[in-house]
């Protein structure tokens, strides 16, 4: 029996950008971020991202492109003896009404599905409301961390600070779970 972590990338893993994260250049991670998901394997924990890229569907870059982002990523982290087991992205813009665009819970069942888990058993890390959302439209743990749009879901919903964990950034929260 494994043990799973669902992340979020653009704000938890890596800077986000409101001009999306273009470009395997622009992929910059965050502080923390590659020796967290590095420690989460040491302890057990098989990483998944589980992440909206709407800028598929805008047009701002192409499945090539993003995939050299990944592979960046995949690299970066096996730099500090990590791995990304897996990574599940929905394309589609917030208009297009789709199954999978989060906060729908789209990309966590599928997953769910493709592991054969039990969502109530796996904690989902994301920065923002819609990460929260979609982890708890399928009984998943929300974990908020304050970096990328942390800090204003935050101050956008106070009734996190009694309802959620909430961490400085994605290593505290990699802590946080190795040690309960």
């Amino acid at each position: 029996m494994h043990r799973y972590i669902l992340l979020d990338r653009d704000g938890v893993i890596n800077h986000d950008s409101d001009e999306f994260i273009k470009s395997p250049e622009e992929w910059l991670p965050i502080d923390g971020s590659l020796d967290a998901i590095a420690l989460l394997n040491q302890h057990g924990f098989r990483v998944v991202i589980i992440s909206n890229q709407s800028g598929l569907t805008r047009g701002l870059f192409d499945e090539k492109t993003l995939s050299a982002i990944h592979d960046k990523m995949r690299g970066a982290v096996a730099e500090f003896g990590g791995q990304i087991e897996a990574i599940y992205f929905c394309p589609h813009q917030a208009a297009d009404d789709c199954k999978c665009r989060k906060p729908k819970a789209g990309l966590l069942t599928q997953f769910a599905t493709d592991y054969d888990v039990d969502l109530s058993k796996i904690t989902f890390i994301g920065d923002s409301l819609r990460d929260i959302q979609a982890a708890q439209a399928v009984g998943a743990i929300p974990i908020l961390v304050k970096t990328g749009n942390g800090v204003k879901t935050l101050q956008n919903n106070p009734q996190f600070l009694t309802s959620l964990s909430i961490f400085e950034n994605l290593y505290d929260a990699a802590k946080f779970l190795i040690d309960r």
